[in-house]
């Protein structure tokens, strides 16, 4: 596949389930809002894709094929894809897009750890049933520890050793950036739980502004004034974010999604005030 072809080519189950929540989202987003997101997305037309996906195509297909067919995981995304409809700006599409690039950091951690293919495999079943369940509970406080203790209900009626069970809850316990975290006895644990978080902050990068935070607005009704007296911070809180990634790919990748996120936020402040007067 050609280095851009990525930056076209949708999650494959992502196609075939987000028509189902069409329903959902039928109720109009603020007129400013759905203009400054269509901005958004011409801004955000200019930049590459982080040169992750580029360097590591391989195993990026071989994360979104397992994914797709896994039998397993087809079972907890019918399990949990009600659920986390409601759950706008970190509902389904986000648990998708997570699951994968989760998948790909394993596959590249787990070769360099020494892991078979056949543990390889298993490991990405583990992150990617972490990474669908990791919002379970995104829109209660405490939303992570809540996640872990929630999805191990789910986790109850699947095929995994207790082992495995605890490995998925500790990692979607860990994902929140700045908490504490659980320390896992185990590399595999430790594994599990630093791709779930990594792949989970690449989102902060040019998925934040061209999906996340107008879903965000969308579904909590956030009154436009509100969102332009807290822009600043929530672009504070990007630049923090980027000196946070755990694995080794995280820490050689993560920080350019990062800086993608802040070129685009930053345009679009600009854009607020010389275009849209709202500042």
């Amino acid at each position: 596949m050609a280095a851009g072809g990525f930056a076209t080519r949708p999650y494959r189950y992502l196609i075939r389930v987000s028509a189902n929540f069409g329903e959902r989202r039928r109720f109009r987003m603020d007129p400013i809002y759905q203009a400054l997101k269509t901005r958004t997305h011409q801004i955000a037309a200019r930049y590459p894709r982080p040169a992750l996906y580029r360097r590591h195509c391989p195993e990026n297909d071989y994360s979104d094929g397992f994914f797709c067919k896994n039998r397993l995981l087809l079972a907890l995304k019918d399990a949990v894809s009600g659920p986390l409809s409601e759950n706008l700006g970190h509902g389904f599409d986000h648990a998708v897009k997570v699951a994968v690039d989760a998948g790909l950091l394993v596959i590249i951690e787990g070769r360099r750890a020494g892991h078979s293919r056949f543990s390889i495999d298993r490991l990405l079943l583990l992150v990617q049933s972490a990474s669908l369940l990791h919002d379970i509970c995104r829109v209660e406080k405490d939303h992570a520890k809540k996640g872990a203790d929630k999805a191990r209900e789910y986790l109850a009626g699947f095929p995994f050793t207790e082992a495995e069970r605890n490995d998925i809850c500790r990692a979607i316990h860990n994902h929140e950036a700045f908490k504490d975290t659980v320390a896992s006895p185990t590399q595999t644990g430790r594994l599990i739980s630093d791709c779930l978080y990594d792949a989970d902050k690449f989102r902060w990068g040019t998925d934040n502004f061209s999906f996340t935070v107008w879903d965000m607005l969308h579904f909590s009704k956030v009154p436009v004034s509100d969102f332009v007296a807290h822009y600043s911070k929530g672009i504070d809180t990007l630049v923090k974010i980027r000196g946070t990634f755990r694995t080794r790919t995280g820490k050689e990748y993560g920080p350019r999604f990062i800086d993608i996120g802040l070129a685009i936020g930053r345009e679009l402040y600009s854009v607020m005030e010389t275009e849209f007067h709202l500042l």
